[in-house]
């Protein structure tokens, strides 16, 4: 898919908004160097051509009582579509899940990223939930111990 066609001030734009998408349009058209009305016009653009999709506001996940991070690995029997598709739709279902990625080059089908209040939560969902998916063959489970890198921006710096 091609790079759409983006300047500088289109850059810059999306670099603060990735940063802060609470910022006024006021304080981002003085922080980027352009006028109010020019700068409304080019985020409405930048939204109508599906460059920014929807703002959204990060939750602190230890303050509201979910310290636990886990990523799982979950193999299906097969991958029929059907399997698949009963797949996607129950733990799009789950607000537990918080990613979860049809994979490749590893011995699972999915990997999904889950948060947790504690482990006798996680153990309940995994019994209750994961383990009762038709088709689910395996299950691995891995604790996040340290996050190092978590961040919700996307690289900007190939776009000239």
């Amino acid at each position: 898919m091609p790079i759409p066609t983006l300047d500088r001030i289109d850059r810059r734009i999306l670099e603060e908004i990735q940063s802060d998408g609470s910022i006024s349009n006021l304080e981002l058209a003085e922080r980027i160097g352009l006028s109010p009305s020019p700068c409304a016009r080019r985020v409405k653009l930048l939204q109508e051509g599906g460059i920014i999709g929807r703002q959204i506001t990060l939750l602190d996940q230890k303050t509201l009582g979910l310290p636990i991070s886990i990523y799982i690995a979950v193999c299906l029997d097969n991958q029929s579509p059907g399997r698949l598709e009963n797949f996607d739709a129950k733990v799009n279902g789950w607000p537990e899940v918080v990613e979860c990625s049809l994979i490749t080059g590893s011995d699972a089908d999915y990997l999904l990223k889950v948060v947790m209040p504690d482990m006798d939560y996680y153990q309940r969902f995994l019994l209750e939930k994961l383990n009762r998916i038709e088709g689910v063959s395996s299950i691995r489970t891995s604790f996040v111990l340290r996050k190092v890198v978590q961040r919700t921006e996307l690289p900007l710096t190939h776009i000239k």
